[in-house]
């Protein structure tokens, strides 16, 4: 006897395979509604910082600033007086922003290079201790910068002392701020990642063809390493340019060489509470590394990519 087995019917499959769509459209709306909170979460002191620094102090009293009740996002007179007040009433910001030009310049240029110099070995050469060498590295990422701050302070004391090159590597010099900040966990590993993404044929090919090890390291991984070189130098600027603390003490005596992020400070003082001044002052300080992040912003996502790879 022969046995007919039903199909099932398409009218009862048909519930299930639409509520497939319907799901996949509400997580869809879920992860969009998410992201989109991270970014106003993340975006709103920078659009809040914006708004004030552009706003006329005059307007105050007119119920239409982020000062007044109920607060609103858009101004009744827009102004940009505040920027020029600022660079009028303290003049000493147009130094210190050459002063963080040439600080952080160094220190990219620096950190770059004693970063590459450090993975090379850690990723394509084999020696005993290698695993604890790096595996120490990348430990110190968890240890707050402060920690180093006194045996710093410390070295660049006794630098100072030295004849000649005292006055240029020790307390109150742009190397002084800069050379214990270019050897960083973060760095080394980024570069480390790099290089460990280039094919290995590539290095035996070159060593067949009688190429040294300078030779490779220059010739070949620097240049297939440039987007992640890149990437490391955003997050140096980044750091650098932001750095108050560390600066304010190791310029100690060198008031003339401060960044502008220790300048800013004065702003807003005991007595001097402008806040439309102080916002103008933020944003002369974001602005430019907003507009660098932005126009590099294609080579700071390849790197970090092949950091993951």
């Amino acid at each position: 006897m022969t046995r007919i087995v039903a199909a099932p019917s398409r009218a009862a499959a048909t519930p299930r395979a639409a509520r497939r769509p319907l799901r996949r459209t509400l997580n869809t709306v879920l992860i969009y509604a998410v992201l989109i909170g991270i970014f106003i979460f993340a975006a709103f002191p920078l659009i809040w910082t914006f708004i004030i620094s552009i706003t006329d102090s005059n307007s105050v009293t007119t119920g239409h600033t982020v000062y007044d009740f109920p607060a609103s996002l858009f101004p009744a007179r827009i102004t940009v007086a505040n920027f020029f007040n600022v660079v009028r009433t303290y003049p000493a910001i147009e130094h210190a922003f050459f002063n963080s030009v040439i600080i952080s310049g160094l220190s990219i240029v620096l950190t770059v290079i004693v970063s590459a110099l450090a993975a090379y070995p850690l990723a394509r050469n084999e020696f005993w201790g290698k695993a604890v060498i790096f595996g120490v590295i990348v430990a110190t990422m968890v240890l707050p910068t402060e920690t180093s701050f006194l045996v710093n302070m410390l070295s660049l004391a006794h630098l100072r002392q030295i004849p000649v090159i005292g006055p240029l590597l020790g307390i109150g010099s742009y190397l002084g701020v800069v050379l214990p900040t270019v050897s960083t966990a973060f760095g080394i590993f980024l570069m480390r990642q790099a290089f460990l993404s280039i094919p290995q044929s590539l290095l035996e090919a070159a060593r067949i063809d009688g190429a040294r090890e300078g030779q490779i390291f220059r010739g070949i991984m620097l240049p297939l390493s440039m987007p992640s070189m890149a990437a490391l130098s955003i997050f140096t600027l980044v750091n650098t340019w932001n750095s108050y603390f560390w600066p304010s003490i190791a310029l100690t005596g060198s008031q003339d060489k401060f960044p502008l992020a220790v300048e800013m400070l004065k702003l807003k003082g005991a007595f001097n509470d402008n806040i439309f001044n102080t916002a103008a002052g933020a944003m002369i300080m974001m602005i430019p590394i907003l507009l660098l992040f932005l126009f590099a912003q294609r080579f700071f996502m390849r790197g970090l990519e092949g950091a993951t790879k």
